[in-house]
């Protein structure tokens, strides 16, 4: 460990002392490029609830570019993992599967930790948070708690990402990529302004992947995906005061995934069917309305998701049992801001009223089958009972769960700032109204034979029982909150920007309840009928409590150079309750659930630098440091206090240098180098730290010819072939992981008409 952050300070201290040291010779800038890295901190607002620029705000922020996107190819918010400091999103399981990771804080299952908004409009379940975002122009992304203005699930952070306005870009756009395995992705973007008044994008995209990781069991690849996406933007000026933006976004998606390798054998090998579908429609309405004094917004939104999640649950060449867990959520959301325009005046002020309803139905049954029949069942009771052995009536039987699961909330908030010459005060207050419904319905129809066994092991006079479970229920919840945030900053006296900054946040995450543990529920409920197994206490096995924490940070914004060089630190502590957690049950059972830990800290500190040191070389580093531990959680068998949470990275690294050499030709504009490094780890995989995964490193590159209004770029990622796991897990008392993606190359195409 000391090594390692031995070599990260040397690397970015080498990155700064070389912009110091040549910043007094650079001449000035002539290259598009060089200028496209230097605005990284020179942006657009892109919320409508952000009042000044990320670098002029008293928090850490990051901001990702067009250009920069380009590079990266950055299609999703999983591409963007490890480019801003501490934001860590594991890629395993299918796309259902959006764990983001900040500061120590994430989680894996239902409610998110960090929020997502695309054009203003927000994305409320993370089960949709991964799909392919087609012409991005900028992704910004605020790290601590935003809860006063955000709302619910952004204790963690929040990302905006803005696409491509048909008012700044008229014409049309293509884009193809190739990877190796082979995989091709391809966009095709419309863009048009009719007049001044009147504009509109249409944007197709598309994504055929064979896979990358092979099913030994059949010899077929595990992971194959097929989707596509229609976007289309339509932005109307009414007035010179009234702008009318309208989103829509239809995508499918099919996909294999869950290339989960047995920890024992080193394969991935299983019988069963796994695979992950997903509809998705998005429509979000944005009117915008601005007087002299202030602005009027609002942001309606409607989404529904219906997707099938479909496992061979235990990953084995046996037949355990499958789960399938169907979801239609249809959800509505209505935010209203209003704010003061500053122009200059010692106050201004903003203020707004949220209102969310999710309507989610879920179907989740596990069929047994018949090797999981025999040795869950059969075996576990007749050790229990050996002189009375049972037979179980069929080879499968399926544990049916129904659920209704609607939930809605409504909250007011206000913030207000005061200019004091170099001094600038925020005070951020937002009452919070949450209602949770569960209604379920548990069903089980089957049935075994009882027997005698006589000395010579013959079962004689059977006799039959009947299992017939039709359990129904209903839960409800609600949760008020009080969510201040207090922040201060000082324009330091300096040429340049430069800024220092004192944040105090309360996060919020909403409790719910742990569908998936019902098929535990169900089973021991069938084993308690047979006279063994205990039986769980649904009121306390179902519910979880909101997640509640403090963050305290101090940072600064720096600018030198006429921009030049430009960096950002902050140092944060986290004083976190009621952390929830996603942990499997002891025992060979088939579901897993969401607890609340007792007390948690976490505390470290974030990193980046841009550079121009030279005319068409640009420079970025970012990296982060977190320490996250248990402060007290005790799950009734063990004591986990001082151990570091799991999932969560210690460490975060980025480092990218990008050379632009201009050709001057009459079709070749110039040929750009890009060499990048990512770094994720130590990663522990349980609260006993007993399992993880050691830091790794993922160097990149590529080499891109471009023309006025083409590209072409050849491009690498994991050159060293680094073997790295990107996820643990234990299903009925095996260990399973997914192993990372592999070295790939390819080639895209870029082409503006």
């Amino acid at each position: 460990m000391k090594q390692t952050l031995a070599l990260v300070i040397f690397l970015m201290s080498t990155f700064v002392a070389l912009a110091v040291e040549m910043g007094d010779s650079v001449v000035s800038l002539s290259s598009g490029e060089a200028k496209d890295t230097v605005m990284l901190q020179e942006i657009n607002v892109s919320s409508i609830k952000q009042t000044s620029r990320l670098f002029q705000i008293p928090e850490a922020a990051s901001l990702i570019n067009a250009r920069e996107a380009e590079r990266l190819g950055a299609v999703t918010i999983k591409s963007l993992s490890d480019v801003v400091p501490n934001f860590f999103i594991p890629d395993y399981g299918s796309r259902i599967t959006s764990s983001i990771y900040v500061r120590g804080i994430g989680a894996r299952m239902d409610q998110p930790a960090v929020g997502l908004n695309v054009d203003n409009v927000p994305v409320l379940n993370k089960d949709a948070y991964d799909f392919d975002i087609a012409d991005i122009a900028s992704v910004e992304m605020l790290r601590g708690p935003q809860t006063a203005l955000y709302g619910r699930n952004t204790m963690a952070g929040q990302i905006n990402i803005s696409t491509l306005s048909p008012f700044r870009w008229q014409g049309w756009r293509i884009r193809a990529e190739f990877v190796s395995p082979l995989s091709i992705r391809a966009a095709l973007g419309w863009y048009h302004r009719f007049d001044s008044r009147h504009a509109l994008s249409l944007n197709l995209s598309g994504l055929w992947s064979r896979g990358i990781f092979t099913n030994e069991y059949n010899g077929k690849k595990a992971d194959p995906e097929y989707s596509g996406a229609l976007r289309a933007k339509y932005i109307w000026r009414l007035s010179d005061r009234v702008t009318l933006q309208n989103v829509a976004t239809v995508s499918l998606l099919r996909q294999g995934g869950y290339a989960y390798e047995n920890v024992q054998t080193g394969k991935i090998a299983y019988n069963d069917t796994c695979f992950y579908r997903r509809s998705l429609f998005t429509d979000g309405l944005t009117l915008s309305w601005f007087s002299d004094r202030f602005s009027l917004s609002s942001v309606t939104s409607f989404q529904y998701i219906d997707d099938n999640m479909t496992l061979d649950q235990d990953f084995l060449p046996l037949d355990y049992f499958t789960l399938t867990q169907k979801k239609r959520e249809p959800t509505v959301t209505q935010d209203l801001v209003v704010k003061s325009l500053n122009n200059g005046s010692v106050y201004s002020w903003l203020a707004g009223a949220f209102f969310f309803y999710k309507g989610l139905k879920m179907e989740a049954p596990v069929t047994f089958l018949d090797y999981g029949i025999s040795r869950l069942i059969e075996d576990h009771r007749n050790q229990g009972n050996p002189g009375h052995p049972i037979a179980w009536d069929s080879r499968s039987f399926p544990l049916i769960s129904d659920f209704s699961n609607p939930a809605w909330g409504a909250a007011i908030y206000h913030k207000s700032d005061l200019h004091l010459g170099r001094w600038e005060v925020s005070m951020a207050l937002r009452l919070d109204y949450e209602k949770v419904n569960l209604r379920y319905h548990s069903l089980c129809s089957t049935g075994y034979s009882v027997f005698d066994l006589t000395s010579d092991g013959e079962m004689i006079n059977p006799r039959h029982a009947e299992i017939e479970i039709d359990d129904r229920g209903q839960h409800s919840s609600q949760f008020v909150n009080f969510i201040p945030k207090f922040t201060v900053l000082y324009n330091l006296p300096l040429q340049d920007d430069a800024n220092l900054y004192l944040n105090v946040a309360k996060g919020y995450k909403s409790g719910g309840y742990n569908t998936q543990m019902f098929s535990d529920v169900l089973q021991q409920r069938l084993m308690m009928l047979m006279g063994i197994g205990a039986t769980y206490d649904i009121d306390k096995m179902v519910a979880y409590r909101p997640e509640h924490s403090w963050n305290f940070e101090i940072g600064s914004h720096l600018s030198f150079f006429d921009g030049r060089l430009s960096g950002d630190l902050s140092l944060f502590y986290i004083d976190c309750r009621d952390q929830q957690l996603t942990m499997f049950p002891s025992g060979t059972t088939t579901g897993r659930m969401m607890t609340n830990a007792g007390k948690t800290r976490s505390f470290g500190f974030e990193i980046q630098i841009n550079a121009v040191p030279v005319e068409h070389l640009a420079l970025r580093a970012s990296y982060g440091f977190t320490d996250a531990r248990f402060r007290s959680f005790n799950d009734g068998r063990n004591d986990y206090s001082g151990k570091y949470l799991p999932y969560a990275p210690r460490n975060t690294l980025f480092m990218q240098a990008v050379y632009t050499w201009p050709l001057k030709r009459k079709h070749i504009r110039s040929i750009e180098f890009d060499l990048n490094l990512r770094a994720t780890g130590k990663i522990y995989w349980n609260e006993s730290n007993t399992l993880s995964q050691p830091i790794y490193f993922l160097p990149g590159a590529s080499v891109a010819l471009t023309g006025s209004d083409w590209e072409i770029r050849l491009f690498g990622t994991n050159l060293s072939d680094a073997r790295y796991y990107t996820f643990y897990f234990q299903s009925i008392g095996n260990e399973f992981r997914q192993r990372g993606r592999p070295l790939q190359g390819g080639i895209s195409f870029m082409v503006n008409i």
